[in-house]
């Protein structure tokens, strides 16, 4: 066994190695071969198919069985997995976290997993190539960003589901930020894109952000102006326009900025403008205050627009937000790389579990593909590069039979299950009675 796939089994164990004290003997090995069938890509070969996937390791029909339940009726969830996996990141010393003026960036964003022809589904996401929400199966994502080996990285921390009583996404999105609120350490700080409303982003709580808001952006004065004598007292703060804008045949000017910032970037002089103590457009004096920064860079057509809470230049602020984006590669390895983009489950439990399992799978597979040396996909590939798609077509090629010596606590459970019928025979299923006829009742007999 090549030292590549130890390491991969190893950390597979250590972060599945918590399972077993909840009590679910046996649920750590079917996760186990779960997780080993999704980072090896055979989920993306079987198109979806759970069950063929697990057939094409190998395996016996029990063992198929066994990890197929583990999926559906296992006693685990996901976030003790995630804080393992965490927490063997950090041990390592690999993966270091982004700081940009004593603020390191945290990342969230939603995705959805699109089902299609998945009926009664209560969930939708936005679907920018149909134009429309489509069913799909929607989860809230934050993650910690920094990089490996120049490399960044997205480190997942929280995946949220959709609850039953609130379907929507805006009820989603809403929990998200809460729950970010409640997380985020006094050194981090919360970097979102207009995808999260500024006011939502204010009545969560979250007192560190660096949001991006729409060009048309408007804000007031935390300050009242003073009263000029005449007429009723101002109650709101004079109105900030970081942007110029037309309104019906009418320009409409800019603000001028509170200061002015200028540096180097890639050979361009970019320029930020700030305005200081803000609040939005509808709050009075006293609501939670903010900043504008409006970043110019030549490289791009129109300028960046971000509400921001930070004390920091406007270098570290471009640079802030770019660590935006690292949260889209864990969707990507997750759907694309791992290919969880088709599934083929209906359950309530599994068509939550499986996208789930699918956020770990991609995320230990970018992290492994990026603190290994870079496998070559063949001769011709001369400038070989650490991605997670090579390290998975690598894993393809592995039995499973390969992987053994896992520690002595990842065991079947020992049941006795012979006697009990398999497959579709075990489902509990039972006819349904015929409807009664109930004949018309006759007509009266006149003698």
């Amino acid at each position: 066994m090549s030292p590549l796939v130890y390491r991969i089994r190893t950390l597979l164990s250590q972060v599945l190695q918590d399972v077993h004290a909840q009590r679910a003997p046996g649920t750590n090995l079917a996760l186990f071969t779960f997780l080993w069938m999704l980072i090896s890509g055979r989920l993306l070969q079987s198109r979806g198919a759970v069950i063929p996937g697990l057939a094409d390791l190998g395996l016996p029909e029990d063992a198929i069985r066994r990890a197929w339940a583990a999926l559906a009726y296992g006693r685990w969830t996901l976030q003790p997995l995630l804080d393992r996996w965490q927490a063997l990141v950090q041990a390592e010393g690999r993966w270091q976290p982004h700081v940009y003026g004593g603020f390191r960036p945290v990342a969230c964003d939603l995705v959805g997993f699109f089902r299609p022809r998945l009926q009664h589904c209560p969930t939708h996401h936005y679907s920018s190539a149909a134009g429309k929400a489509l069913p799909a199966i929607p989860f809230g994502v934050v993650v910690a960003v920094g990089s490996v080996g120049g490399q960044r990285m997205p480190l997942p921390r929280q995946v949220l589901r959709a609850t039953p009583e609130e379907p929507s996404e805006t009820a989603l999105q809403r929990r998200l930020l809460a729950t970010v609120a409640q997380t985020l350490a006094p050194d981090e700080a919360l970097v979102s894109d207009r995808g999260f409303p500024l006011t939502d982003v204010l009545e969560a709580g979250v007192s560190r952000f660096v949001v991006r808001v729409p060009q048309n952006f408007t804000a007031r004065r935390a300050a009242r102006p003073a009263y000029s004598g005449r007429g009723r007292p101002p109650a709101y703060g004079e109105r900030v326009r970081p942007l110029p804008r037309h309104y019906r045949q009418r320009l409409l000017a800019a603000t001028p900025p509170d200061r002015v910032e200028q540096w180097e970037c890639a050979g361009q002089t970019v320029r930020a403008e700030f305005w200081d103590e803000l609040v939005l457009s509808a709050a009075l004096p006293g609501a939670p205050t903010f900043g504008c920064v409006i970043l110019h860079d030549p490289r791009f057509l129109h300028p960046l627009v971000l509400a921001v809470s930070l004390a920091l230049p406007g270098q570290a602020l471009q640079a802030f937000y770019a660590d935006r984006w690292p949260v889209e590669q864990l969707p990507l390895a997750a759907k694309q790389i791992v290919g969880a983009h088709r599934q083929f489950v209906f359950a309530p439990e599994s068509r939550q579990r499986l996208p789930e399992l699918a956020f770990l799978a991609g995320s230990l597979l970018t992290y492994v593909a990026a603190t290994a040396p870079a496998v070559r996909a063949g001769f011709w590939d001369r400038a070989a590069k650490p991605t997670c798609g090579r390290l998975r077509r690598l894993l393809a090629r592995v039995p499973f039979s390969d992987l053994a010596g896992l520690p002595a606590h990842f065991r079947k459970k020992a049941a006795v299950t012979d006697h009990l019928p398999k497959g579709i025979l075990g489902h509990r299923r039972q006819s349904v009675p015929p409807p009664r006829q109930i004949d018309a009742p006759r007509a009266p007999c006149l003698a």
